[in-house]
């Protein structure tokens, strides 16, 4: 079945042959794969209690792709979708998207973004994380459990929609 239909309108699809893939990745044990044909549009790191909770981690790092730069190569049958706003396992966005098989978180998806887990692409070894993953700033940092001196900005909510801290 092709991913786009799989995934939904808007993804990219495996019959593009205009989609050139810049990136790969994959969740824990390789039954959810997906590439990317462009540099995230930003990287963020967000301290939300929701995101420490889910993550089992004092912060997420996440990478913003358009969801046409993004398509599914393997395993939508292995998605699992999580609505933490309404607290079920349904697909109404923005939700997380997992691999049932092995537990990897994959992504949040949004509306109209993808936000990638930058630790699930492939980028060699010992990994060289290209300049665009590199996180802009630190969001909901009220929320944090620990300090970061990382000289990157600190957001009280979303970028350029709240508190600068």
């Amino acid at each position: 079945m092709d991913s786009d239909l799989q995934l939904g309108p808007g993804y990219g699809s495996l019959e593009d042959e205009g989609f050139a893939v810049k990136y790969r990745a994959r969740c824990h044990c390789g039954a959810v794969r997906y590439e990317v044909c462009a540099d995230p549009v930003d990287a963020k790191i967000c301290h939300c209690r929701a995101c420490q909770v889910l993550h089992g981690a004092p912060m997420q790092w996440a990478a913003i792709f358009r969801k046409r730069d993004v398509r599914l190569v393997a395993g939508f049958e292995e998605l699992r979708f999580y609505n933490s706003e309404l607290d079920r396992p349904d697909r109404v966005l923005p939700c997380k998207v997992s691999c049932a098989r092995c537990g990897t978180l994959i992504a949040d998806e949004g509306r109209r973004m993808w936000l990638a887990f930058p630790t699930l692409f492939d980028f060699g070894m010992p990994p060289q994380v290209p300049e665009a993953f590199h996180p802009s700033c630190h969001i909901f940092y009220g929320m944090r459990v620990m300090d970061m001196d990382d000289g990157l900005p600190k957001w009280s909510g979303h970028k350029n929609e709240s508190t600068l801290l």
